[in-house]
């Protein structure tokens, strides 16, 4: 097993200190810090630029989001794992579409948390069964009607996009090699190195459930995101 390292932002400190008990049992985890808000979430990110960010969404002085935001935009190659109390739709597709990679509700105190983040490690999207049943309902017919959404108020629409909730930073990379631009061009338009590249590549192959760049485009064009 590879040693990777972990930065926690979590303000409650029952949780906090959950998280670390947890992590300090794995011998191929590294906790490099812990954060009770969102200044010294994203300070202590800047310094440690971990390989894993385990996050709190309702965090003092800010969103999770927001630092969500900022991991992916200095440090695309960080993977994003949210621990939070919220598993309601909007929740959810914001911290996906922010560059999470995975999601996990609180009230799974006994779930694996190492477990989980060698799985996110290795490319691997962990979500609590909860939030993963919605995602599918949303995808399953409603007795021939619109799907629902994660509320059981009102039908809404399916709309792919939103389920696998590509970045500003994915989207432009593809958009881009669809026009037929190289990699390292990309990296040259957007000034970031070919490795971050590759990174938003990876994560927008996950996410598209594809492996080459002719199904991304292929899959992006099928779900109207691309025009010919």
């Amino acid at each position: 097993m590879s040693l990777f390292s972990v930065l926690i932002v979590e303000d409650q400190l029952r949780f906090r200190e959950a998280f670390a008990h947890a992590l300090e049992k794995a011998p191929d985890i590294r906790l490099v810090g812990m954060a009770t808000d969102l200044p010294q979430g994203r300070k202590m990110f800047d310094q440690t630029r971990p390989d894993v960010l385990l996050v709190d969404l309702d965090l003092p002085g800010g969103s999770g989001i927001e630092l969500i935001r900022h991991a992916a935009h200095v440090a695309p190659e960080c993977e994003v794992m949210v621990i939070s109390v919220f598993g309601d739709e909007q929740h959810v597709l914001s911290s996906i579409e922010a560059g999470a990679t995975g999601y996990l509700l609180k009230d799974s105190l006994a779930l694996d948390l190492p477990g989980q983040l060698r799985s996110l490690r290795a490319g691997g999207s962990p979500i609590s069964p909860v939030i993963a049943r919605r995602l599918l309902l949303r995808l399953a017919p409603q007795n021939g009607h619109a799907p629902r959404g994660f509320g059981e108020s009102a039908p809404m629409p399916l709309v792919d996009e939103q389920v696998v909730a590509l970045s500003e930073q994915e989207s432009r990379v593809l958009h881009l090699a669809a026009k037929g631009f190289t990699f390292d061009e990309i990296a040259q338009f957007m000034n970031v190195s070919p490795h971050t590249i590759m990174t938003y590549v990876k994560r927008t192959y996950r996410k598209l459930q594809v492996r080459s760049k002719v199904e991304a485009i292929y899959e992006a064009r099928r779900l109207g995101w691309l025009r010919d």
